[in-house]
């Protein structure tokens, strides 16, 4: 007979379910599918490359089902072979707060050093190491770069859709057309032409992405030029196990000798229990010597001169050029196999525009990753900066599309929130095409009068643009999400310090991770673990050193900040709470209620473990507030006692409701 009795309430099914994340509010009028009037959708994402994944996954993630969005893709599955390999500490980061890095950090290979080969100053050793540093420079949670197949990543994430979509993505699906048609169905305005498995239908969309790489439908429909130039060189890539006896074959190298440039980038471990090599490998010139360019750039490449040069590379040839430009080392694919190989030529171009409007201005369709920029790989930007756009724009897209933006004072005036994925991605896509420029032009040897110059500079470009290429040290330009008002910021008695870098805190730059004491149960915790990717703003208050006064300040703040995120839709404004070192110990009686009523699991001791106070250069005397973006980004920075100025901020940002 039983020892006990046991009741349970109807909602316990509710506690063992997988740990999805909640769902963001909505405050528009709920979506309504009509199969009487067409097929329709609120966002349909072109392509499931990195880009196109994490845009749906993000947008399933922050409510929209398989009624309101639709991924589709012409490939009949994920990546087979080829194509990206290089994850960032920055895109790792954001794996992070999606809880999907598990795979990545156990099984991709960590590249910690980068080494660079010179040709040596005895000829007989032909080539030598000049120098190793260190592969990410930046303050950051993970101090490598990951390299691991691009097929992985993009199953990692498909794998994780599932989880939210029961259609996933819809494949071998092409697109044929896209066009805008106003007067058809102007909140449904975007027109969509597709085949699946030959079968042709047209749907309707009130907002569309373009993820659909290089050779973008979307862009092309949409009438979006690509703007930039090609240089000479040609590369061979491959894929391989390598049989060598370099003695750096697992660190990234860059080479440089008298016959030839390569650079290695060590790969994941594989099935057979052998470790991937890839090698990108400098055509010789006299495969390469004709430009492809129209005069005027652009778009302008005579495409069959391209391919007619790059079909003269032979896997042959790149291996030869290979193992001469490593001798007096050996190196050869082992069993004589390779996993992939291609020829490409280096081009930087960027669209001008990644957003285009109906005739209200409303940005109707958007385009991400390859679509609105390329460039070489051999920095490992590709799929990052790519993934980025959509994790940039994803958050954006759903507010406006859930009524969570505010609405600007001129009520026939389309919200400013999506403009500003053009302001500031736009600018990263050139300084990424700027830098790729330098580099890519700097490793083909033509911008030194001696190798040894060439090298040195080489070495320099890449350690000065570190913070760029790990995606740590990327800043968005000041705009309604980035409000600096650099008077207030730099002041002495807010922010000490210009080293952003190193974690300073500055609006534009990401949150740096810090490792801090939660005061609830002892939890040494990651502060991204409170940031995870659930599309909600953050309130970060670094308290001052006299929050056990009661009247003081600190809690002054803490009670007023309560208070201020109680006037927009709940859950969509979160707090995060910091003290620094305390003059005694403390129990909760001793601070404000709110603290335990609104924080009690994000409530921290910032100095036992990491000084954060010293890392974000904030005055423990006088501490500070913030906002943090829902894609960890510093939105503004304010004085402990000026939380009108975060009031101002968040309202610029979302809509306020009451009753919550």
């Amino acid at each position: 007979m039983p020892v006990f009795t046991e009741h349970s309430s109807s909602s316990r099914d509710l506690r063992v379910l997988p740990s999805f994340a909640p769902p963001l509010p909505r405050l528009a009028p709920p979506f309504k599918p009509e199969p009487k009037i067409g097929e329709r959708y609120e966002v349909v994402v072109v392509g499931a490359g990195p880009a196109g994944l994490m845009q749906s996954l993000l947008l399933s993630r922050y409510g929209l089902n398989d009624a309101s969005l639709l991924c589709v893709d012409a490939k009949p599955s994920t990546l087979k072979s080829g194509q990206a390999d290089g994850v960032q500490p920055r895109t790792l980061e954001v794996f992070k707060t999606l809880g999907i890095s598990t795979e990545i950090e156990n099984e991709a290979c960590q590249m910690w050093q980068f080494a660079f080969w010179n040709p040596a100053t005895d000829p007989k050793k032909v080539i030598e190491r000049t120098a190793v540093v260190p592969e990410v420079i930046p303050a950051a949670r993970f101090k490598y770069e990951a390299t691991i197949h691009q097929g992985r990543i993009e199953r990692i994430m498909e794998t994780d859709l599932l989880r939210y979509s029961e259609r996933g993505i819809l494949r071998n699906t092409r697109v044929l057309d896209v066009s805008l048609d106003e007067e058809g169905d102007d909140e449904f305005p975007v027109l969509v032409s597709m085949a699946t498995d030959g079968i042709v239908k047209v749907i309707r969309t009130k907002h569309l992405v373009g993820a659909d790489g290089a050779h973008s439908v979307v862009r092309r429909c949409m009438g979006l030029p690509l703007e930039g130039e090609s240089l000479d060189h040609i590369w061979g890539v491959v894929d391989m196990v390598a049989e060598t006896d370099f003695p750096d074959i697992r660190r990234r190298c860059a080479i440089h000798s008298p016959a030839g440039s390569i650079m290695i980038i060590p790969r994941e471990r594989i099935s057979t229990g052998e470790y991937l090599t890839r090698l990108y490998v400098q055509v010789p010139e006299d495969v390469a010597p004709a430009c492809d360019l129209v005069p005027g750039g652009g778009e302008g490449v005579r495409p069959d001169d391209a391919r007619q040069r790059r079909s003269k590379i032979t896997l042959e040839g790149i291996l030869k050029q290979a193992a001469d430009a490593i001798q007096p080392y050996s190196l050869r694919p082992k069993d004589g196999a390779v996993d992939w190989w291609a020829a490409y030529q280096i081009g930087q171009r960027v669209s001008p525009e990644f957003i285009v409007k109906d005739s209200k201005g409303a940005a109707r369709v958007f385009i991400t990753g390859d679509a609105c920029h390329t460039h070489s790989p051999k920095a490992g930007q590709g799929m990052n900066v790519s993934m980025m756009d959509s994790y940039n724009l994803a958050w954006k897209l759903m507010y406006h599309i859930n009524g969570l933006a505010a609405q600007p004072t001129c009520s026939n005036k389309p919200t400013l929130l999506l403009e500003t994925y053009q302001t500031e991605r736009h600018q990263i896509a050139q300084q990424l095409i700027d830098f790729d420029r330098k580099f890519s032009t700097m490793f083909s040897g033509e911008m030194a009068t001696t190798e040894g110059l060439m090298q040195e500079e080489l070495q320099q470009a890449f350690e000065l643009n570190n913070g760029f290429t790990s995606g740590c040290g990327v800043e968005y330009p000041e705009n309604m999400l980035v409000v600096r008002d650099e008077d207030n910021i730099n002041s002495p008695s807010l922010i000490q310090g210009t080293d952003y870098l190193s974690g300073i805190l500055r609006p534009g730059r990401r949150l740096l991770n810090v490792r801090l004491l939660r005061h609830a149960d002892g939890w040494q915790r990651d502060i991204h673990d409170d940031l995870p990717s659930t599309g909600r703003f953050r309130i970060m208050c670094l308290t001052s050193a006299d929050l056990l006064d009661q009247n003081s300040i600190s809690a002054q703040t803490l009670e007023a900040v309560t208070l201020l995120a109680a006037q927009f839709p709940k859950s969509v404004v979160e707090q995060i709470i910091l003290h620094p070192k305390l003059h005694r110990s403390f129990e909760w009686d001793d601070i404000p209620a709110c603290v335990k009523q609104e924080a009690e699991m994000r409530f921290y001791d910032g100095s036992v473990l990491d000084d954060a106070y010293t890392i974000y250069g904030v005055d423990p005397a006088r501490g500070v507030l913030l906002v943090v973006r829902p894609d960890g980004y510093v939105g503004v920075v304010a004085s402990l006692d000026d939380v009108q100025r975060v009031d101002r901020y968040l309202k610029s940002c979302i809509q306020t409701v009451s009753g919550n």
